[in-house]
């Protein structure tokens, strides 16, 4: 499973610099854990943080300018950190396996003498074979402006950082014919709106690339909001729940077909998790869509999706993204104690921490908060702390990183409570 150990995004926003976990240059850092939450009041920058990741994925499916423009972004000159000139820009640092050497992805996106949003530089790179934890990885994709340099294979790339372009391009012509030259080609791109990764990561012969870029594809951000849950769509299974949720009964009705043997132990589960929920079960109509029921303790008849209350929806379709045999890679979720009661926060974080650390089937998880009763449940590593410095940018550090927390967390004090008495606060 991939994994990502690090992320920055410069520029975005109230993100005018911010790192989570360790990067190709900060090996002294400890990575991110499998399950990340970030803490912080309001107005501190958490749903500009949770939006970065989705940003990138939006660029990935429909270009850098669309991007900037969708979810009511208002664009580029609307996303760029306050009084910033200059390009926004993102790293990731991730693993494609446990035992591989990780690999940085680096996008930096400007705006033309148009004001539209380009592509204008974009790099992969990643340490050879033996190399140790030091020193400048090797580029095996080039970018700028739309014109760059690609390796091909699971090897070799250059140290680009003090080439230029033109000169590495004249070596590539000269050698042309020489066996060193024959992993690595020129590209021009057709358009610098979308993202090179886009179309190098569908050619057989870039493996690395291509295996990004379905990483990246794979990653699922929860916009949900119960009232779109209650909708009846149309019929017709769907493998996924959209970033809304409005898809609920499709979802259920691909478990319901595609893994019929498992359906519903996987109901009868999530049921057992769900406080006044004795069993779910599904209807299927004269349309042949499929209506899910609750059957609530107490009372004979059950109630349908349309009558479920905001935490029951909720819970249910959290719960039913963590049973999918074949979960997304990377899941971020905003704020998901909104119309939960208290006392469920905290089996809803054990419930996402245990299938972020499953080796069999797993999903990293990426969750932004501000309710102390789920924060009760997390580890100080687990813990990022946003704030807003002098200037009205956005700062992070990890609450393990404090020596006052890691102690008091170590004599069983609930991280929640240590926020909640302001322990956690900047001092």
């Amino acid at each position: 499973m991939a994994v990502i150990e690090g992320f920055r995004v410069k520029n975005f926003r109230a993100l005018k610099d911010v790192t989570l976990g360790k990067l190709w240059n900060t090996q002294y850092k400890e990575p991110l854990t499998p399950m990340t939450v970030v803490i912080g009041k309001n107005g501190v920058g958490k749903s500009s943080l949770f939006d970065a990741f989705g940003f990138l994925s939006d660029c990935l499916k429909n270009g850098v300018e669309e991007a900037c423009e969708m979810r009511g972004r208002g664009g580029f000159n609307t996303l760029i950190s306050k009084e910033q000139e200059g390009t926004i820009d993102f790293e990731i640092y991730f693993k494609q396996e446990s035992k591989s050497q990780p690999i940085t992805y680096e996008l930096s996106i400007g705006v033309d003498k148009n004001d539209r949003a380009y592509v204008k530089k974009e790099r992969l790179r990643q340490r050879r074979k033996g190399q140790k934890d030091y020193g400048r990885p090797f580029s095996f994709l080039i970018l700028e402006n739309g014109r760059g340099i690609v390796w091909s294979g699971t090897t070799n790339g250059i140290d680009e950082e003090n080439q230029d372009l033109e000169n590495l391009f004249n070596q590539i012509d000269k050698n042309k014919n020489k066996e060193e030259s024959r992993d690595k080609e020129k590209i021009e791109l057709e358009d610098i709106r979308k993202l090179g990764i886009s179309t190098l990561g569908a050619l057989k012969q870039h493996p690395r690339i291509s295996f990004f870029r379905k990483f990246l594809e794979g990653w699922y951000l929860s916009y949900f909001t119960p009232d779109a849950a209650r909708s009846l769509p149309l019929a017709g299974p769907q493998k996924q729940l959209n970033i809304h949720g409005d898809n609920l009964g499709n979802v259920v009705q691909f478990f319901e077909r595609e893994h019929k043997d498992k359906f519903n132990k996987i109901l009868a589960r999530i049921a057992s998790k769900i406080p006044g929920i004795e069993t779910i079960t599904t209807e299927r109509t004269a349309d042949n869509r499929l209506l899910v029921k609750f059957t609530n303790r107490g009372f004979k008849e059950p109630f349908y999706a349309q009558q479920m209350s905001d935490g029951t929806l909720k819970v249910f379709a959290y719960l039913l993204l963590l049973e999918d045999p074949n979960p997304a890679s990377f899941l971020c979720i905003e704020e998901p104690e909104n119309g939960l009661y208290h006392k469920l926060l905290e089996t809803l974080a054990v419930e996402f921490r245990e299938h972020a650390e499953d080796r069999r089937n797993p999903s990293q998880i990426f969750i932004t908060t501000h309710q102390p009763y789920f924060v009760d449940a997390l580890k100080p590593e687990e813990v990022w702390i946003l704030e807003k410095d002098s200037t009205g940018f956005s700062t992070i550090r990890r609450a393990s990183d404090d020596p006052l927390i890691k102690n008091m967390a170590s004599e069983e004090l609930p991280l929640g409570g240590l926020w909640y008495s302001d322990y956690l606060d900047a001092r």
